[in-house]
Parts: C-alpha cells; structure tokens; sequence
C-alpha cells in the first residue's frame, strides 16, 4: 500500500509493533479536549464484513442532510482512505498538517501509527463539525483505540471469526470475547447470525450490560445492493439495524435514503472486477479462513459445476491460516501461484507443499504477482473464469497503486 508520502509522520506498521491499549488514546484525547461528547458514533466490529458495513452505513448516510466523519482501515492506495467526511477523503496537504501538528503528543504518549490516524481523524472531524461518527475497529475490540471514542450508542456486528489469533486468543470463544468487551451499559448491539459460540457470548455480555441486541436476517433480493457477492445481504442488514437505530438519538434516515444509498455503495478490493495490461482479472482481500469460505461458496454458486477450474494468485502473510485458506478455496483442477505480500514475511509455496503434500502438482512460487501475471500471459489462451487475485489486501492495494492493475 502506498504512505501518500507520509513515511516522515507515520512509522511503518512493522516497525512500531502492535500495541494494544487505551490508556494512550486516552490521555492524547484529554489533552486535545477531543472529540465533541456531543456526537455519537457507531462502533463497527467484527473479523469479516466491517468495512463493507462502513460502506453501506456511509452510503446511505450520504442521502441525508446529515454530515458523518468515517474512518475505516486498512487503506489499498493512500492513508487519506481511512479518513473521510461523507464520501470526500481527507486531502493529503491537510492529513500531513494535522499528523505533524500532533507530533509532540505522538512522541508524549507513543502513539501507534493507528492512534495517530485516529486522533488526526477525530480533529479532522471536529474542524469540519460533523453530526456523527462511525468508527471500524482495527484489531479486536476491548483495546482497540476506536473504543476510547466516548460516546458509542450504536455497536454494529460483522462475521466474528478466527483471525489475529496470535493477539487476541486462539480459540473462537476467546477472540469473541476480546470483540464483545466493546458493548457498553445501554448500548444497541446489531448482529446478523453468529457462530453457535459467538452468539452466546454476544448474549451474555448483552444481559450483563443492559444493553439491546437486535439480531438480524440477510436482507432478501428486493434489495438493490452495490457490493457483490451474496454475503453482503447479511453486512447490509447489519448496516440497515443500525441506520434504524439513529433515530432515537435525532438522527432518522428514511428507508428511500438507505435502499439508494446501499444500490450506490462502493467498497475496492471486494469481489472486484479489474484488468491487468487488457486481460480480465478479478479481486478479493480474503485473509483469513472465514473470508476464504465465504469467497468460495460464491464462487461455486456462480459456476455451474464445481469443477470449473479456477486460476488463482494469493499472497498471504506469514502468520495467517494460509493451509485453512486454501482447504476452503480450491478445487481439484485449480492452478495456484503463490506470491508474497509486499513487504511482509508470507508462506511460500514450498512451505504449503511440505504442509499438504497432495498440492504439489497446483502450487507455484512467483517472486511477485506481475511475475505470474506475466507467466499466465504466456499461455496459449487467458484462463477462463479470469483469474483471481486474493488473500491480501495489501497485495491488491499495491498492484492498484502501481498502477500494475486497474479496477473496473
């Protein structure tokens, strides 16, 4: 992913390690009396789905008199992605002014390049006057910077599954708890379908807050939706709870506002059309064994037989599921390259091969994706379905940045 030339302000991701805490977010607030108690945020959670929930709220928000400061991550091309008021992101002049100006706070209190986002967010947002907030969690949920925010009515739920395991537990029960600690004393809790273990943790942790779950069901094909992919039935129900849930707080949205803005929502690197020098490519940022079976299953539900062979580019980083990923995504007659992701230490193909033996004759190692790319140009014929680039999003945001592939 490109910095946006912000390499001086915000330290690599890598570099400053992950630090998970509120106390920082805490103290850096107070001394910039932000953010405004007055405006209330939605908190989006979850493993899978928060950014397409961010989307859809977004989206349908932006056909209101209402004005929202989102912030989202990771970004695929520029940091200024992560921050944006209604659909206009934050211009780079003003994210390097706003991050520099924060310089003596940042070192003060040793804020991560997360919380320094955050905070550049929040006076971003409280310069512009906002009406209201969401907020996508980064990482978990108990300690995660976005839970520092104050004033969190609405608490939004995606997929919660195993991923992150080496800083959030390594069971389904413990990661549910670490996203569950976000709920507060009368908060309403939107949920489409959990896991078994999930859904009674989600529960238990209502009841001992008072607060209200609302479960929901995928919203049905009369819905106009501009994300592909039939999971997002279930994110825009999640968006739709919690779009209804601003009313009490004086925000009504009316149901014309959120049907337009749910057909009009946009969110790259989702099951995303794209080519790559004329060739028809498709994009997905499944990084972990629940996405991977989400992407799968539609897959299988758009061929006509399972047997469609599939070509396949992934890159997947070191510490993720990579054998589960791919137990979940191919089929027996797929071809595989395998390349790593930029700037990361990732699994090889060699590495998988000694961890699953019978995948010897459909795994490659490229030294990068425009490697394969270049190999699979090479052949008689483009493969059929387009191939599929996927396992990171930060391979898909460094081939979109580079220019290597453009998005439809």
């Amino acid at each position: 992913m490109a910095s946006g030339a912000l390499d001086n302000l915000l330290p690599r991701f890598d570099q400053r390690g992950m630090d998970l805490g509120l106390e920082r977010m805490h103290l850096a607030m107070a001394d910039l009396t932000l953010p405004g108690r007055r405006r209330p945020a939605i908190q989006v959670a979850g493993t899978n789905g928060k950014g397409s929930i961010c989307s859809f709220i977004a989206s349908a928000l932006q056909q209101t008199p209402f004005k929202a400061g989102i912030t989202t991550s990771p970004h695929l091309v520029s940091w200024c992605e992560r921050i944006r008021i209604d659909a206009e992101l934050i211009p780079l002049d003003e994210l390097r002014q706003l991050l520099s100006d924060q310089t003596p706070l940042t070192q003060q209190h040793r804020l991560t390049p997360f919380e320094q986002l955050l905070i550049a967010a929040f006076s971003h947002f409280e310069q512009h006057n906002v009406d209201l907030l969401v907020l996508e969690v980064g990482l978990g949920g108990r300690l995660d910077a976005t839970t520092a925010y104050p004033w969190r009515p609405v608490i939004a739920f995606g997929a919660i599954g195993l991923d992150h395991r080496e800083h959030l537990g390594h069971s389904i029960e413990a990661i549910a708890r670490e996203k569950a600690a976000v709920i507060h004393p009368g908060a309403t809790v939107i949920s489409a379908a959990q896991e078994p273990e999930v859904a009674a943790i989600l529960q238990t942790t209502c009841r001992q807050h008072n607060a209200k779950l609302h479960w929901v069901q995928p919203l049905p094909t009369s819905w106009t939706l501009g994300l592909a992919g039939s999971w997002q039935r279930s994110n825009a129900a999640v968006a739709l709870g919690a779009l209804q849930a601003l009313a009490p707080l004086g925000f009504p949205v009316p149901t014309s506002a959120i049907r337009e803005g749910f057909e009009q929502a946009s969110w790259p690197g989702r099951l995303q059309d794209g080519t790559w020098k004329g060739h028809p490519l498709r994009l997905d940022g499944a990084h972990n064994p629940p996405a991977a079976r989400q992407l799968a299953q539609e897959l299988q539900h758009g061929a006509e037989e399972h047997s469609t062979a599939q070509c396949w580019i992934l890159a997947i980083q070191s510490h993720k599921q990579a054998v589960d990923m791919l137990q979940h995504l191919l089929g027996p007659n797929d071809d595989v390259w395998i390349v790593p992701v930029p700037g990361h230490q990732s699994w090889t193909a060699e590495r998988l091969v000694a961890e699953q033996p019978h995948w010897s004759a459909q795994l490659h190692d490229a030294a990068s994706a425009e490697e394969a790319l270049e190999a699979l140009a090479q052949r008689s014929t483009w493969p059929e379905p387009a191939p599929l680039i996927a396992g990171s999003l930060y391979l898909i945001g460094d081939l979109l940045g580079s220019g290597q592939v453009t998005a439809k």
